[in-house]
């Protein structure tokens, strides 16, 4: 530092006192701090899954139960609801062609829907066991249900709804994204791998071990950035790139994990965990992982959705009972919901 003083003027020397006392802020500081901001009840005691956002409607799809509940996020009220959508999982919006898609798991449908009346158009039969996970590719026009006891895809062509292919996946395929550029990935939740489908020629182009995740379930992408986030059982949110494969880094996370996200305003990416916790992760541009929030939330809140335009995240819950005791035909009994305590939680960042 001396030898720094003796190469400038006093004015430069009074200048770099002013700076020394501006406080430098580190990335976590930088990053939004997230809180629960509003709690909205809900009707209906079943079991959920996937919520999707749809940023022109402002609306939040809610796989429940045997419905599709849509809220208005701008009244935070009820809208509507697509029925009779036994064993729902899944929600695809496909807003160039007006229409959504739901996957109904226990009667091996995917459900069309007509986007802004929510009247049902159609069923088409998945050609394999469960649909669940269910993705709109808009680059090829395309939609594909992931179907977990069948262990491959299904794919359908929007622009008729007719079913143009079966992708075999020899595996149990969890959440999807595509990227707009000829490439859908998905994570393969029983082999700890993500796969690489090419959606015009239906083919699986790669299969890519995902190192230090067991189990993932949910996937997010940043499309920009090239980056993949696998969330994975073992509590772990994963770093991959998009090109190549290549585990990049990673950051611990809550339990009970079903669902990623990420902001590409704020450059963050999420993991929301069943244990009842929200892990909030930022990343440099080598990939490398870090930990900026892990916000509690509430017990269940496992799957979200995100609206990039106010950096809102929804979660849904309820409330649990005891479990029952475990039988050797049910050896993980779930405990009941209570009746009446279905609820959408709504996070927004201070």
């Amino acid at each position: 530092m001396r030898r720094l003083f003796g190469l400038v003027s006093p004015g430069c020397l009074a200048l770099l006192g002013a700076l020394a006392l501006v406080p430098v802020a580190t990335a976590a500081q930088a990053s939004p701090q997230y809180r629960v901001a509003h709690e909205l009840s809900l009707p209906g005691d079943d079991g959920w899954d996937y919520l999707t956002f749809e940023p022109a409607g402002h609306r939040l799809f809610i796989a429940h139960g045997t419905r599709v509940q849509v809220v208005d996020t701008d009244k935070l009220a009820l809208a509507g609801e697509i029925a009779d959508t036994p064993g729902v999982h899944g929600i695809a919006l496909a807003p160039d062609l007006g229409r959504g898609y739901v996957s109904a798991g226990r009667s091996g449908v995917i459900v069309v829907f007509d986007l802004k009346t929510l009247a049902r158009l159609k069923e088409i039969k998945a050609t394999g066991e469960n649909p669940d996970a269910v993705l709109y590719d808009a680059a090829s026009q395309r939609v594909f249900t992931f179907n977990g006891r069948g262990r491959n895809a299904t794919a359908v062509d929007a622009r008729t709804d007719e079913v143009i292919g079966t992708i075999p996946l020899d595996a149990k395929p969890e959440f999807a994204v595509a990227d707009g550029k000829g490439r859908v990935y998905v994570n393969l939740e029983d082999k700890s791998s993500l796969a690489v489908i090419d959606p015009q020629k239906l083919t699986v182009t790669s299969v890519w071990p995902i190192s230090g995740c067991e189990e993932p379930s949910g996937l997010a992408l940043d499309a920009a950035g090239r980056r993949l986030f696998p969330v994975c059982a073992n509590k772990v949110m994963a770093v991959m790139d998009a090109a190549s494969g290549k585990v990049l880094g990673s950051a611990p996370i809550g339990g009970g994990v079903d669902a990623g996200a990420f902001d590409p305003g704020s450059r963050l990416a999420f993991a929301s965990c069943g244990e009842g916790v929200l892990t909030v992760v930022s990343t440099n541009a080598a990939g490398a992982a870090r930990v900026v929030q892990s916000l509690p939330t509430r017990g269940g809140a496992r799957t979200m959705a995100l609206d990039v335009r106010t950096h809102r995240i929804y979660l849904v819950t309820a409330d649990f009972g005891a479990a029952p005791a475990a039988t050797p035909e049910h050896p993980h009994p779930r405990p009941p919901i209570m009746p009446g305590s279905f609820r959408l939680l709504v996070l927004e960042p201070q």
